[in-house]
């Protein structure tokens, strides 16, 4: 990551220091604290004045942390009671912001035991900032998208009666890894037949059959950033006729945003589009999550588009997944997922594999 964006990225995060009524900002999540420096990490604060930056972190990453973030002076923590007001003593600041949705009632204790210090928790810090991505961001998670596509595209071929959900879960890891991933996103969701009524099913010991449906969620990480997917398929012969019920209403409804979604709407005119859909054909109880969110250095990270995402602006630059879905107890369900980008006229495709459900058998 080049200097120059971190400093840009400093800058902004300084520019909200007034709005905040603070004089500086302590960073402890990690996805932040990599935003912001660079440093990747697992231990480690940043300390963000208006004149200054530090990074303290402890022996184990003093090197790493030297050479990831020139940006920032560097704080050598032995993890000592004194280091750590050594660390707020070098910042000369007496109103700190502090990440509320990231500090543990722990930490929140050892931080009011330093005197001299107002906390000021901060609901968000950097996660605005984050929403929209440089093209280098993009270019990484496009990246990401491709080894998921090429995995994704696979699965005609893997899926087989009397496999179970792990072995196929298991089968699409090793694909993606072998395709250049750093790792899984998160745990590849493998839903068969009743299973596929769960949003987020833990692959188990379920062996699939012919006639399940399979819900096939994943993505791949790559350089610290994520991609997200979904398909849904029919195992063997040709489905029934509720399969195709929900299956085309849920391409139907993601057709529809992806129809209309473009800058300048908010994630609850987005959400709306698909969700109208879905309940129109009664299927509004059945649609429990919202239709999308964003893809960054988290899996799930703002924008999101819900029924409560009103204030949430679409803007060039964001990438949000759009993934509407019917899940009937008992049955099974129907996700269908694509990552995009928005651009200034609308968006750009990140997910390619084709929707092609039926897998013959």
């Amino acid at each position: 990551m080049t200097n120059n964006i971190i400093q840009k990225r400093l800058t902004a995060i300084r520019q909200q220091f007034e709005d905040w009524g603070v004089d500086g900002l302590l960073v402890g999540s990690g996805t932040n604290r990599r935003w912001l420096s660079g440093f990747t990490g697992s231990a480690g604060q940043l300390l963000i004045t208006r004149d200054k930056a530090i990074l303290a972190t402890d022996f184990r990453y003093w090197e790493q942390a030297a050479l990831q973030s020139p940006d920032f002076a560097l704080f050598k923590h032995q993890r000592k009671k004194e280091d750590t007001k050594k660390f707020f003593a070098a910042a000369n600041a007496v109103k700190i912001g502090v990440e509320a949705q990231h500090v543990t009632l722990a930490e929140s204790a050892r931080l009011k035991e330093i005197d001299g210090i107002e906390w000021v928790p901060l609901a968000e810090t950097a996660e605005s900032l984050r929403k929209i991505k440089t093209p280098a961001e993009i270019k990484i998670i496009r990246t990401a998208a491709a080894i998921t596509d090429q995995a994704m595209a696979r699965v005609n071929e893997l899926a087989r009666p009397r496999m179970s959900e792990k072995a196929l879960a298991w089968e699409l890891e090793k694909m993606m890894r072998e395709l250049g991933a750093d790792g899984m996103a998160f745990d590849v969701i493998i839903a068969s037949g009743p299973n596929a009524a769960f949003p987020h099913h833990h692959p188990g010991n379920r062996l699939l059959q012919a006639g399940d449906v399979i819900i096939v969620d994943m993505g791949a990480r790559l350089d610290g950033y994520h991609s997200d997917m979904t398909r849904t398929f029919y195992l063997g012969g040709e489905p029934d006729e509720q399969f195709w019920s929900v299956y085309n209403l849920v391409q139907e409804a993601q057709t529809a945003v992806l129809d209309h979604i473009k800058p300048g709407l908010n994630g609850k005119e987005i959400d709306a589009l698909a969700r109208d859909i879905i309940t129109k054909a009664g299927h509004g109880d059945h649609f429990g999550h919202g239709l999308g969110h964003g893809v960054g250095l988290n899996i799930h990270e703002a924008p999101h588009l819900s029924t409560r995402s009103e204030e949430e602006i679409m803007a060039a630059g964001m990438t949000v997944t759009i993934e509407p879905g019917v899940y009937l107890p008992g049955w099974g369900g129907v996700r269908i997922e694509d990552l995009v980008v928005l651009t200034d006229d609308g968006f750009e495709y990140l997910s390619h594999c084709p929707k092609t459900p039926i897998i013959p058998i």
